[in-house]
Order: structure tokens, then sequence, then C-alpha cells
């Protein structure tokens, strides 16, 4: 094997055990505060794409609708939408695709809750694990 393809599976390997990806760490951790629409629904959008979502943390209203558009990047790699706060009135497991998929419920209590792609490839990290996760926190 020549020492180029040596260096490049090397490389491959390195960030593939690195944890979360630099991309997922370039979308920051700024919170997006979602305002209700006309008839009361708080709506966004969510983008999953190479280990990330983006926004990834999400502000919303308690006793409130929530409507999220959450679609993947373009491209082979599986990933899906998870959040689960069944004592917050929520349970999501959604899979994703390149159109945009609308997930809906209304949080009835405030506090901060976890979203992640559960997908793994045997042998690997799972999505979750590379920093594919974000947090739903619901205010009254």
């Amino acid at each position: 094997m020549s020492s180029s393809r040596v260096a490049a599976l090397a490389a491959v390997l390195l960030l593939s055990s690195a944890g979360p990806s630099v991309q997922a760490q370039a979308t920051g951790d700024t919170a997006v505060r979602v305002e209700a629409d006309k008839d009361g629904v708080q709506r966004t959008s969510v983008l999953a794409g190479s280990y990330f979502f983006k926004p990834r943390h999400i502000v919303v209203k308690a006793r409130m609708p929530v409507e999220l558009s959450v679609m993947k990047e373009p491209g082979i790699t599986p990933h899906d939408f998870v959040l689960q706060a069944p004592d917050a009135g929520i349970a999501v497991d959604a899979k994703l695709s390149s159109e945009p998929t609308k997930v809906i419920f209304t949080p009835t209590r405030p506090g901060k809750y976890v979203f992640y792609c559960s997908n793994k490839l045997p042998f690997m990290a799972s999505h979750r694990e590379r920093g594919m996760e974000g947090v739903i926190e619901v205010i009254e």
C-alpha cells in the first residue's frame, strides 16, 4: 500500500474516532427561540447532516403546539430524529429524508429534552456519540 493511501486511511480512522465532528461543533449552541405564528403554533426548521443538527438548541413555550420541519442533507447516510420525553407529552421517532418531515407535539411542562439521531453502523460510534444531538428547551 502506498504511503499516501496509508496516510489517508489513518486520517479517516482518526476523524471517525475523534468524537463530535468539526461540522457539529461549528453549528454552535446559540439558542433559537421559536415564536408562535398567528394560529398559535410554534414552527421552525431543523437540518440534519454529517453528525449535526442545525439548530442544536431550540426554545419553545409549554402548552403550545410545536411543529418542526426536519430534513436531512442529500446523500446516502440515513438519519432519524428521536425525542423521547413522555413525562412532558413528547414522543417522537421519525426517519428523515431530503424532503421535510413534520414533527408535531405539544410539550406539557418546562425542562430541557434531548433529541438525537439513533443510527449506528456495526463497530462504529453511533451518530449520537459523534455529536448528532441537540436540545429542546421548554419554558413557561
